[in-house]
């Protein structure tokens, strides 16, 4: 009996270990996306996943803040109604539907984009009751004025609770003094102004013009084939006008000069946002852009930054870098957060290690140890239904190649040292970059 145990025991760790052994290339394994337009002209991305009896479906409308045309939070209060009453049903039987069929019902937006999820079990006892809602909340909202009215002062109530957060206060102050008159300086969720202002009568128009079929991209993921996907598709937009994709938004100009803002806030952390327009998905430079942050400041525990800021100096128990691809140029971030007294020592070594890292960049030990964890850790990024939806509406949205999910790790392999330092000479200039400070007097 003891032996058959130890002999079991040894096969499953030999299994473990050859699969542990296995080719990246092999883990990462998964179908190939499958694209179709439908024909009111919704574009479709569908990934089967039959291992489990579940379906993810996702609706991503170019109807973000960013196209709220002077009206900040317009977008984000049209998507907020849209679940809040639909097809003559309230919000609470809504809600009572949707739990009764074991689904989830989901909505938000952004700057670029406004979405609705349905996450539903696959057989048809289920899945089509719940479609039927996705499809009532999607193109037949009731816009009344009552949900109007609640719905607005709860985010009045919101943007007043967000006042007091010294990092909220950064961030749109950030925004704001990046992106000048450009769509992106607009707040997403509006000022206690705008939203007193808006009518439920611009809440409907936004919605006729951008909550149409031809301006949405649908990602679906589950236990369907391709028949069934495609029924899926036609159901989910069958009350939506058809209408056409959102204009382009403008492109970003390059920041005209660098600006220093320090705002009090009575805080005992003072909070640093310092950046300036990056880069764009699907832009040229984005893998030597993206490595290149890897091992500057997007690597956590082991970038450069965290090293000289945290590690040598404790300065700051955060600190890092990142890019937000957008439609158009969003920003290249550095943010840290450290005491009041420290600010000016910290922001100091921050620029000093950006600038180093500009002007030199990074060692061939960096940009190999910086590859292999990106790659090591890309089956993560893909490992369930909802993480492989997320890639693929992006991949709709913003039109890049079907194949970016299995080209991904060799892209990433192919950047090299050179490519790194002439992409951030190019694309990141230091002296040139908006700095914003919320705290308490230093």
């Amino acid at each position: 009996m003891y032996t058959e145990v130890v002999t079991g025991m040894l096969q499953r760790c030999s299994i473990l270990i050859l699969i542990y052994l296995l080719p990246v290339t092999a883990v990462q394994a998964m179908p190939p996306i499958q694209h179709w337009v439908t024909e009111k002209g919704a574009r479709v991305y569908f990934v089967p996943a039959t291992e489990l009896p579940m379906v993810d479906v996702n609706l991503t409308f170019a109807a973000g803040g960013a196209r709220d045309a002077g009206h900040p939070g317009l977008a984000s209060l049209t998507n907020t109604l849209l679940d809040k009453g639909a097809a003559g049903l309230d919000a609470d039987e809504i809600s009572r539907r949707v739990e009764s069929l074991g689904a989830s019902l989901g909505s938000g937006s952004e700057r670029d984009m406004a979405w609705l999820t349905l996450r539903s079990l696959s057989d048809s006892g289920h899945l089509q009751p719940a479609l039927d809602i996705l499809r009532d909340v999607a193109g037949a909202p009731d816009f009344n004025n009552r949900d109007f009215m609640r719905e607005r002062e709860r985010m009045l109530v919101g943007l007043r609770h967000a006042e007091q957060s010294p990092s909220t206060i950064a961030e749109y102050t950030f925004y704001k003094a990046v992106y000048g008159s450009h769509p992106y300086a607009s707040r997403p969720e509006g000022t206690e102004e705008s939203l007193k202002a808006l009518t439920l009568e611009q809440l409907r128009e936004y919605y006729r013009r951008y909550y149409v079929a031809g301006n949405v991209v649908i990602g679906i993921v589950g236990d369907l084939d391709r028949a069934a996907a495609e029924a899926l598709a036609e159901k989910v937009t069958g009350k939506l006008q058809v209408g056409q994709r959102a204009a382009p938004l403008p492109p970003v100009a390059p920041l005209g000069k660098s600006d220093l803002q320090r705002l009090y806030h009575p805080s005992t952390q003072t909070h640093v946002r310092m950046g300036a327009p990056g880069m764009h998905r699907g832009d040229p430079d984005y893998f030597p852009l993206y490595v290149g942050n890897q091992i500057l400041g997007g690597g956590g525990l082991v970038s450069r930054l965290n090293e000289a800021v945290r590690e040598q100096r404790g300065l700051s128990y955060s600190v890092n870098s990142y890019f937000i691809p957008m439609e158009q140029d969003g920003p290249y971030l550095f943010s840290l957060q450290t005491r009041n007294d420290q600010v000016d020592e910290a922001l100091t070594v921050m620029r000093e290690t950006l600038q180093k890292f500009v002007d030199k960049g990074p060692t061939q030990k960096e940009l190999t140890s910086a590859v292999k964890n990106i790659t090591g850790g890309f089956p993560l990024r893909i490992e369930n239904n909802s993480k492989i939806l997320s890639y693929i509406v992006m991949i709709g949205f913003y039109g890049l190649p079907l194949d970016y999910l299995e080209t991904f790790n060799e892209n990433v392999d192919a950047v090299t040292v050179e490519q790194i330092n002439d992409a951030f000479k190019r694309r990141v200039h230091p002296d040139n970059m908006v700095t914003v400070i919320v705290g308490g007097n230093s």
